[in-house]
């Protein structure tokens, strides 16, 4: 990350503190309407990973570690490194994930390490007064760290700018899937999938790297 990106990461890690803070440790607490959303959202980021062999990831603002818990649920050979700004929310998965030698929790803006898949749930959503340009600028460097850090790919989560337009809200950033899946096949590989058919008022990216 940039130091340009400092304040608007600052901001937003005091705002998702504050939910924790007002909902605990469930789907609310990271600002989501409910578990099997959030379930369902997982279920689209894991289609990223092939097969049921080991692999690495790491998760890129991992909240509380929900995350992890549908994973662990799913792959039993999975090494995880969860990433977030908020220190509430660093605590909060140590806790739940204290007695779990696959996990790692990290309060930071980026991955320590490089793994096999990187993911980006939901960190693209609320945007907090941010304008479209500078909130898109802090989307493409985050998608240029997550590419960075992943050996096989990446995936990621937006609110669609194919919403209806009276549920929209000015706080929320509603991404272009059209021009963010051509900005991911130009940049980072020729093997790219828009998933944007599993019901929520978002999309998913699966960016995978040529072999």
């Amino acid at each position: 990350m940039t130091q340009n990106n400092a304040p608007l990461l600052a901001d937003v890690a005091d705002y998702y503190s504050g939910k924790l803070a007002e909902h605990g440790a469930n789907a609310r607490g990271v600002d989501w309407n409910g578990e099997a959303s959030q379930s369902l959202r997982f279920r689209e980021l894991c289609t990223l990973i092939d097969g049921n062999g080991s692999f690495s990831i790491n998760d890129l603002g991992c909240g509380y570690g929900a995350l992890y818990e549908y994973l662990r649920g799913h792959h039993a050979e999975v090494s995880y490194l969860g990433v977030d700004i908020s220190e509430a929310m660093i605590d909060a998965a140590r806790q739940r994930f204290s007695d779990d030698g696959r996990a790692r929790f990290l309060m930071a803006d980026a991955p320590d390490t490089i793994a096999d898949f990187g993911v980006a749930s939901g960190i693209f959503n609320v945007r907090l007064g941010r304008s479209d340009e500078e909130w898109s600028r802090y989307l493409e460097s985050t998608l240029d760290l997550l590419a960075q850090t992943s050996r096989l790919g990446f995936a990621f989560n937006c609110l669609t700018s194919y919403s209806d337009a009276d549920k929209m809200r000015p706080d929320l950033y509603y991404a272009d899937p059209c021009r963010l899946f051509d900005l991911c096949k130009r940049k980072y590989s020729r093997q790219v999938a828009l998933l944007h058919d599993y019901g929520l008022y978002e999309f998913t990216m699966i960016v995978r790297k040529a072999s």
